[in-house]
């Protein structure tokens, strides 16, 4: 992933008046790995961010690659909103990615209807803690692969092999820049979720 930056939106765009379902969602990954910045790219108001710029006492404990250029790091949650459609709105909360932090996610998965899983292929076994605390609260997920410039390659069967996961959690991959990109990832989570009801009807 280059230098380009993330979307922003010019303007607040107020909440439609036809607005009847709001869905919380958590976007939870390891430190570094784009939450921020796909919240802050989707986001149809600026998003509240709590991001503080990293100082030298936590290079020891908030270690990231060298390419990445990181010198700011969530220490609270990012927030966002996004109408997926003239009905349906998405409330996001970003989890800090730091281990100090982790935490505090059982306490934001409250309340939570679904959650993206952010990948970094350079450091998958940062995802490994988030999956385990979703499915401990038995809360569905989508996991997305932030694709970094200077990572290799892996294909997204490679990845779901690693990562151990089941055949049912959809895997995609994703640019947490771009608007579009993200947007696709919230679809498909929500389709997933849908998905999910339906099949608890049909057992009922």
């Amino acid at each position: 992933m280059g230098s380009a930056t993330s979307e922003l939106p010019s303007s607040r765009t107020p909440l439609r008046d036809t607005a009847e379902n709001g869905l919380k969602i958590v976007v939870v990954g390891g430190f570094g790995v784009g939450k921020t910045t796909l919240v802050r790219s989707v986001s149809e108001i600026r998003p509240l961010n709590t991001e503080e710029v990293m100082t030298q006492a936590g290079a020891g404990v908030d270690k990231m690659p060298e390419s990445s250029g990181k010198n700011t790091t969530t220490v609270a949650f990012d927030f966002g909103r996004i109408s997926l459609n003239d009905r349906l709105v998405l409330y996001l909360f970003g989890a800090p990615g730091q281990k100090r932090f982790w935490f505090l996610w059982d306490r934001l998965f409250a309340g939570t209807l679904g959650a993206v899983v952010l990948v970094d292929t350079r450091r998958m076994d940062e995802s490994w803690y988030a999956i385990d605390r979703l499915e401990h609260h038995g809360t569905p997920f989508v996991v997305a692969v932030n694709r970094f410039d200077d990572a290799a390659r892996h294909s997204l069967e490679d990845i779901r092999t690693a990562l151990a996961l089941p055949d049912h959690v959809p895997l995609i991959d994703c640019d947490a820049r771009v608007r579009s990109s993200g947007k696709d990832v919230l679809i498909t989570l929500v389709d997933h979720l849908h998905h999910l009801a339906r099949e608890r009807e049909l057992t009922a």
